[in-house]
């Protein structure tokens, strides 16, 4: 009895520490990898394994250097087959074997550690078949260690093995990474997790509920030693028995419930009973920013229900979370989710560097609240322009509203003004044709023919662009767009003034193209007469700002602006005859003659 209570305590990570690779959790492709290579004899002289923390990989490397080592009455042999233990197993697990050296590189990380062994390389192993150097957080080292590890790890002799271990395989220099076999060690999954743990209580003689175990294996997030560690914590806090109650209490979980009822409140828009429930939680004890993480790990929970529906039969989670996550993935619509989750991650940052969480927290449910039932823009628009149809008065005549597809109006009338509204919600219409000045429509323009292999005809200054453009000449046609200006127009001739700035030598280009385009020569001349008038762009453009100064005094354009403050018409896009004759023909339809 004595010595039952002077024996100290073994906790249970490292009471249950596997020895052997057929007791390591979750970790089969390595081991079948492995495997494979100690029964072709091809054993690489170096191995490196990452991980998150808890996964295995000291362990693993514990392993390997037992099985480099495993030596018995039939001789020294590799083998992955432990389960008798060898002349140096025992040394090895217990840390103890002069041919196996573990280092830290957290603590060691200079070129003077590196040297030390890379002067003890030289001599071989004492006792054991190989001389084994196990290095954890090899991460750590400096690149001048690295750099005096290279040449030795990648020409080490023959009875030297290496093996790293490290969380951050990313400042891991790629000359290292090059010269060894990497293991990626992968977290445990949570059904594995729950036998593993359900295994060593009953060895251990120790009940339990299920759901207790679910908490703790979501809680250790993959890790084989947090979760061991979170159960011998829940053995204690439960006097010898692990139950939800007491896991829920010890994990600060005791209110999930009502961090679930918190959502179901912001999300329904009651925003009292929102902030009731937070200040309880935080007279509680609760930590405001805490509550919005555990707020947005729920939205994102309902979420992936919605998308995913199976997600719902992790066995980590509770079962308030399962049920109830479903019903509110089946009640929400997307839209609400994924604004709660910005919102909430948004109010995370704020309430991290707010002078008072609290009030941080309070102000971000009480947005959430009011934006979660919050019309799409799509609905926004659709409502006004019903307003504004009901009460525009008869004379004017009020818009006609949004066609059904939102384009800008269909067929043979005309062009159409599509507005673009730029407000803090990103507010996106298409009103109704605004009035404005118009030209006279082109009578003799064939964009059919453009578009035509054959040579083609041109009959107006107009004409002459479309076709610059159903060339692809861009040249051309920013010159007749922006540097020339029509004096006039016939067959064969044409007179142009130049604009300021124009470059003349495109009065010879524009003959030369018209040759090779119509196939005869044209007269291109140099007015001598003053300029007069504007350029094809110029009109255009005043064009444009009589369009977006008519959009202005749209009414469904006035109802968004007082609607969204801060909201401005950024863009007023007219399309009428001349733009749609300067547009790329696309080519014509071949019809079946039956």
């Amino acid at each position: 009895m004595a010595d039952a209570q002077t024996t100290p305590y073994l906790v249970l990570a490292r009471k249950y520490r596997p020895r052997d690779f057929s007791t390591l959790v979750g970790q089969d492709a390595m081991v079948q990898t492995l495997g494979n290579a100690f029964a072709q004899n091809r054993i690489h002289h170096a191995f490196i394994m990452t991980g998150v923390r808890g996964v295995g990989k000291t362990t693993t490397a514990r392993i390997l250097a037992r099985a480099f080592n495993y030596e018995d009455e039939n001789g020294r042999r590799p083998t992955l087959d432990l389960e008798t233990e060898g002349m140096h197993c025992r040394a090895i697990i217990e840390g103890r074997h002069v041919d196996v050296i573990e280092m830290d590189a957290a603590s060691n990380t200079g070129i003077g550690d590196i040297r030390e062994i890379i002067d003890s390389v030289k001599y071989g192993p004492a006792s054991a078949p190989y001389k084994v150097y196990v290095i954890d957080e090899v991460h750590m080292l400096s690149t001048a260690a690295f750099n005096g590890l290279l040449k030795t790890l990648e020409e080490p002799p023959p009875y030297v093995k290496f093996i790293f271990a490290t969380t951050e395989i990313r400042k891991v220099p790629v000359t290292i990474l090059s010269r060894c076999q990497r293991f990626d060690l992968r977290r445990i999954p949570a059904d594995i997790m729950t036998a593993y743990l359900e295994k060593i209580l009953g060895q251990e003689g120790i009940g339990f509920e299920p759901d207790a175990l679910a908490m703790i294996v979501r809680a250790g997030e993959g890790s084989a030693r947090d979760s061991l560690s979170l159960l011998d914590q829940a053995i204690a806090h439960g006097g010898g028995s692990v139950s939800a109650a007491t896991v829920k209490t010890m994990l600060g979980l005791g209110d999930r419930a009502r961090v679930i009822d918190l959502f179901e409140d912001v999300m329904g828009g009651r925003v009292a009973e929102a902030l009731t429930a937070l200040r309880e939680l935080y007279d509680l004890g609760a930590d405001p920013q805490t509550m919005l993480a555990d707020l947005a790990e729920f939205t994102h929970l309902v979420t992936r229900i919605k998308v995913v529906p199976a997600a719902a039969d992790d066995a980590s989670l509770t079962p308030d979370e399962k049920s109830r996550g479903r019903d509110l993935a089946q009640r929400l619509p997307m839209r609400a989710l994924t604004r709660a989750w910005q919102i909430l991650f948004k109010g995370n940052e704020e309430t991290g560097r707010a002078g008072n969480a609290l009030q941080a927290a309070e102000m971000t449910l009480i947005r959430l609240a009011y934006a979660a039932d919050l019309p799409s823009p799509d609905e926004v628009i659709s409502k006004l322009s019903g307003q504004v149809l009901a009460n525009a008065p008869m004379s004017p005549p009020a818009p006609r509203g949004l066609p059904p597809n939102g384009g800008g109006g269909g067929g043979g009338g005309g062009g159409a003004t599509a507005l673009r509204v730029e407000t803090p919600m990103a507010v996106v219409a298409q009103a109704d044709p605004v009035p404005v000045t118009r030209p006279q429509a082109i009578a003799s323009a064939q964009p059919q023919a453009v578009a035509q292999p054959a040579l083609a005809t041109v009959a107006t200054y107009k004409d002459l662009i479309a076709l610059a453009t159903a060339k692809r000449d861009v040249l051309v046609k920013l010159a007749l767009e922006s540097q020339m200006r029509p004096v006039s127009f016939e067959q064969g001739r044409i007179e142009v003034a130049l604009a300021d700035g124009a470059d003349p030598g495109m009065i010879a280009t524009l003959a030369a193209r018209l040759q090779t385009w119509t196939g005869q020569r044209w007269l291109v001349m140099v007015s001598t007469k003053p300029p007069e008038g504007m350029t094809i762009r110029q009109e255009r453009e005043q064009r444009k700002e009589q369009a977006t100064a008519a959009a202005h005094e749209d009414p469904l354009v006035k109802a968004i602006l007082e609607t969204f403050p801060g909201a401005k018409l950024v863009n007023v896009s007219v399309k009428d005859e001349e733009a749609a004759a300067t547009e790329i023909a696309p080519a014509p339809i071949e019809e079946d003659d039956e």
